[in-house]
C-alpha cells in the first residue's frame, strides 16, 4: 500500500484533469463546442441517405442465399423465377465467374489468398452466402421469385463455425514476434507466473443504416454514379473498376448521409459488387437495400478473437516478461481490412506498460460464417482487455493495489516516444500523471475502502481499472482548400463521415487558421467526382490525418495570399499530406459495478474515465464519441453476441435474438479529457472515437471480478449475463 499512502499525502491537484464548459455563442474556433451542422437536418428528417436518392426508374436487386453452412450445390434451378411476373432477370455464378477479386490489406507477414465469390458457385461455405441474383421491378416481386428458386445443397461434413473447432494448421494469416530475450526458460524460472484467457464475444457493428446502394446507369456515356453507404468512397471506386474491369472514369461513387457504419463499411462486398456489375450488363439503374437479417447473415461481424498470455513479475510486481497468443476468427471471404483484428490485437502488447522480454504471436483461422472484419477498436479491445486482466491477476497475486501495480510499471513520460519491436510506436504523454488524475477525481482509496467493507447483505460491489493505449492510423490523406476574392473559403477533403461530426470539426481548423467566422467555410466530401482522391474515415484517422491535410493545404493558401495582398481570383491548394507515424491516444477508466446476491444480475453503477486525445477541436463532439463508444463497450460487456449452432445455422438472426444496449442499460458517466498533442501530425490531434470500446469492456469485466472477490472466480468471459454470474456463484456456494 506504499502508494496509497503516498497518493494521500499527495496535495499537487493542478494536474487534475476538469469537465469542459461548453459556449458555443463565443467565437467558432478550435477548442469551441460548436454544434454539429448536421444535426438539425437530421433530426428533423431531412437527411439523405441512399434508399432517399432519386435514381429514376431502376431495379431491385435481391438474393437467394443458401441455408447450408458447408455443403455442395447439387441443382440450382431458375427457370420458374425467371417467368415470374415483374423479374427482369437473375444471375448465377457461371455469369459471374470472370469477375475479380477484392484487394487485402496485407498487414501481417504470412497472408494466404481466398476466394471472393460474388456468387456461390459448387459450394457454398457459410449459411446467407448468395448463390442467385434477381434483378425485378419490385422488392415484393424479388422476394416472390426468390421463392420459386429451387436450390438443393448437400451438406458436408466437418462445419467449423466455433473458433474451437479451426485447426491453427488452417491459418490464413500469421505472424510471431519475438522482442527482448525472450524464453519460456527464462518464464519458467520467474519468480511469479499469472496465465490468463480471454474469449470475446463475436458482435454485429449494426449500424442504423444497413449496407445499401444505388447504382444511376447513363445511357449517353454508358456510366454510372454509385450511391453507397460506405466509409471509404475512393477506394469503393478503385475497387470496382478493377473487379468489374470497367474503366475508373466509367463510375463515380457519391456518399452523402451514411446512418453509422463502425467499421462495418469500410469493405466493398459482393452483394454491391453484383449491384454495379448488373447496372452494366443490363444497361438500366439498379438498387440493393439489405435487410436487417441480411446485415446479420452476411455483413462483416467484429471481435470473436481469443486471446491467451503468461506474465511473468518480481516479488516488487515489476513487469518482467509477457507471453502472448492471438487467434482470430475469419469468415469464408476476406474484406480489405480482415486482417487488422490479428494485427492490433498482437502488435499493441503489452499496451502500456515497459516489459522487456515478449513473445507474441498471432494468426486467422477461416470459418464457415460471415466474414470477420474491423469493427470500432478492430483489435484494440483484444489486446488491451488481455493485458488488464493478466494486471489484475498479477496484483492479486502479490496482494498488490491493482492502481499501484500499473503505476510502477507503465512508460515514463521520459521514455516517450517509444518504439516497439512489434511496430508500436507511442508517441506522447504522461500516462502516470493520468492515473494519478483518475485517482484523485474518484476519491479511490477512500471508494475501494468503501466498496471492500460493504454490509449490504444483497449486493455484491465492485470497481475496476483499466488502462489502454491506442493508435490512431497512419499514412495519407488529400485535402484542396480555396480562398474567395469574397473572404469565403470552401474545402474539399479526401475523408470522409459517417455521421460524427466531420464536417463542423474540419470547417473549425479552418475557421481558426484564417480567422473567418465559421459561416464562410464550406466543405465537401465523400463524391470521387468532385474530390480528391483519399482513403476515408478508418482507424480513428480522420481529424489527425485528415484535418491535418486540410491544415497544411490552408495554411499554403495563407501563403500565397500574403502573396497577392488585393487577389481578385480563387487562391487554391491540392496537396498530399502524409503523417509522420500514428498518434497513440491513451487513457484510464475506473467503473462501479453491483451484483444481484440472488439473481446473479450485474449493473453497471458508474464509468469515470480520462482520455488524452491530443488536441481536441470540438470537445463537445470528443464527449459524444466517448459516450458512443462506452455504449458499444458495455454491448459487448453485459449482452452482445453473435451465436452460430455447431451446424453454422445463425441463431442470432434478428434483434429479437441478438441485444443491442438501451438508453436504460447506461450507467452514469464521468468523463474528463486531457491534451498532449501528438508530434507526429501537423494538427497534433489523436483519435478518440474508441477509447469506450476499448477500455470500458475490460473495466467492467475487472469490477464484476472485484464484486465477487469471495467466490474465487477464475474465468468469467464477456458478454457477463446473470446466468453466468449466478452460475459461478453457486459453484463457490456448493464448495
Amino acid at each position: 500500500m506504499k502508494f496509497l499512502n503516498w497518493f494521500q499525502k499527495k496535495k499537487t491537484a493542478s494536474t487534475v484533469a476538469t469537465p469542459v464548459s461548453y459556449n458555443i455563442t463565443g467565437p467558432k474556433r478550435i477548442g469551441d463546442a460548436v454544434l454539429r451542422d448536421e444535426d438539425l437536418k437530421l433530426i428533423t428528417g431531412r437527411g439523405q441517405y441512399v434508399d432517399d436518392i432519386d435514381i429514376g426508374p431502376h431495379l431491385i436487386l435481391t438474393f437467394v442465399r443458401s441455408s447450408i453452412a458447408n455443403g455442395l450445390i447439387k441443382e440450382l434451378d431458375v427457370s420458374e423465377a425467371r417467368v415470374t411476373e415483374g423479374v427482369f432477370h437473375i444471375f448465377t455464378a457461371d455469369d459471374t465467374a470472370s469477375l475479380g477479386k477484392l484487394a487485402v490489406n496485407p498487414v501481417l507477414e504470412t497472408m494466404q489468398d481466398c476466394p471472393y465469390p460474388i456468387l456461390a458457385k459448387d459450394m457454398v461455405h457459410t449459411v446467407g452466402e448468395p448463390v442467385a441474383a434477381i434483378l425485378s421491378t419490385s422488392s415484393a416481386a424479388g422476394l416472390d421469385a426468390s421463392e420459386l428458386v429451387h436450390l438443393e445443397i448437400t451438406p458436408l461434413e466437418g462445419t467449423k463455425s466455433q473458433l474451437a473447432m479451426a485447426s491453427l494448421e488452417e491459418s490464413v494469416i500469421s505472424q510471431t514476434w519475438n522482442v527482448g530475450n525472450y524464453s519460456d526458460e527464462r518464464l519458467e524460472e520467474a519468480n511469479y507466473t499469472v496465465s490468463t484467457k480471454v474469449e470475446h464475444p463475436r458482435l454485429a457493428p449494426s449500424p442504423m443504416e444497413n449496407r445499401a446502394i444505388a447504382v444511376k446507369f447513363h445511357e449517353e456515356n454508358e456510366s454510372v454514379t454509385v450511391y453507397l453507404s460506405t466509409q471509404t468512397p475512393h477506394r469503393a471506386k478503385s475497387e470496382l473498376a478493377r473487379i468489374i474491369n470497367i474503366p475508373a472514369d466509367k463510375i463515380s461513387v457519391i456518399t452523402h448521409d451514411v446512418g453509422g457504419a463502425f467499421g462495418m463499411k469500410a469493405s466493398l462486398y459482393p452483394e454491391e459488387v453484383m449491384a454495379v456489375w448488373a447496372a452494366f450488363q443490363t444497361k438500366q439503374s439498379v438498387k440493393w437495400i439489405s435487410t436487417r437479417n441480411e446485415d446479420l447473415l452476411s455483413a462483416t461481424h467484429g471481435r470473436g478473437l481469443q486471446t491467451e498470455g503468461t506474465l511473468t513479475f518480481d516479488a516488487t510486481g515489476k513487469f518482467i516478461a509477457l507471453k502472448a497468443k492471438v487467434t482470430a476468427p475469419l469468415g469464408h471471404w476476406l474484406p480489405n481490412s480482415a486482417a487488422i483484428p490479428a494485427w492490433n490485437a498482437a502488435r499493441m502488447l503489452p499496451g502500456p506498460y515497459d516489459i522487456p522480454d515478449l513473445h507474441i504471436e498471432t494468426r486467422g483461422v477461416s470459418l464457415n460464417t460471415a466474414p470477420v472484419g474491423i469493427y470500432r477498436g478492430a483489435g484494440r479491445p483484444e489486446a488491451i482487455t488481455l493485458m488488464e486482466k493478466l494486471v489484475d491477476l498479477a496484483a492479486r497475486k502479490i496482494d498488490m493495489d491493482p492502481v499501484e501495480i500499473r503505476r510502477l510499471n507503465l512508460i515514463s513520460e521520459a521514455a516517450l516516444p517509444k518504439k516497439s519491436e512489434t511496430g508500436a510506436n507511442l508517441d506522447s504523454g504522461n500516462y502516470v500523471a493520468l492515473l494519478d488524475n483518475l485517482i484523485e477525481k474518484t476519491d479511490y482509496v477512500n471508494l475501494k475502502s468503501r466498496i471492500e467493507n460493504e454490509t449490504d447483505p444483497n449486493s455484491l460491489k465492485g470497481i475496476g481499472v483499466s488502462f489502454y493505449v491506442e493508435p490512431c492510423g497512419k499514412g495519407w490523406e488529400s485535402a484542396r482548400v480555396t480562398l474567395h476574392p469574397n473572404g469565403s473559403i470552401s474545402a474539399k477533403s479526401g475523408s470522409s463521415s459517417q455521421g460524427h461530426g466531420r464536417s463542423t470539426a474540419f470547417r473549425q481548423i479552418l475557421s481558426d487558421l484564417f480567422e473567418a467566422d465559421i459561416s464562410k467555410i464550406s466543405l465537401e466530401f465523400g463524391n470521387t467526382e468532385t474530390c480528391p482522391e483519399g482513403i476515408g474515415a478508418l482507424a480513428s484517422r480522420s481529424t489527425s490525418i485528415g484535418g491535418s491535410a486540410l491544415l497544411k493545404a490552408g495554411q499554403e493558401v495563407l501563403k500565397k495570399a500574403k502573396e497577392k495582398p488585393n487577389h481578385t481570383e480563387d487562391i487554391t491548394v491540392d496537396l498530399v499530406y502524409e503523417n509522420d507515424g500514428e498518434a497513440w491516444g491513451y487513457g484510464a477508466y475506473l467503473t462501479e459495478v453491483s451484483i444481484d446476491r440472488l439473481t446473479g444480475q450485474l449493473s453497471v453503477d458508474q464509468i469515470t474515465c480520462i482520455d488524452d486525445a491530443g488536441k481536441i477541436i470540438n470537445p463537445m463532439m470528443v464527449e459524444g464519441q466517448i459516450m458512443g463508444g462506452i455504449a458499444q463497450g458495455v454491448g459487448e460487456a453485459l449482452m452482445e453476441q453473435v451465436l452460430y449452432s455447431d451446424d453454422g445455422q445463425l441463431i442470432t438472426g434478428s434483434l429479437m435474438d441478438y441485444a443491442l444496449p438501451r438508453a436504460s442499460d447506461m450507467p452514469a458517466l464521468s468523463i474528463s479529457k486531457t491534451e498532449t498533442p501528438s508530434p507526429n501530425n501537423l494538427l497534433g490531434a489523436k483519435g478518440v472515437g474508441e477509447a469506450g470500446t476499448i477500455a470500458a469492456p475490460v473495466s467492467i469485466l475487472n469490477a464484476t471480478y472485484h464484486a465477487l472477490r469471495d467466490f474465487d472466480v477464475q474465468n468469467l468471459q464477456m458478454p457477463l449475463t446473470s446466468e453466468k454470474i449466478w452460475r459461478a456463484m453457486q459453484r463457490k456456494t456448493k464448495d
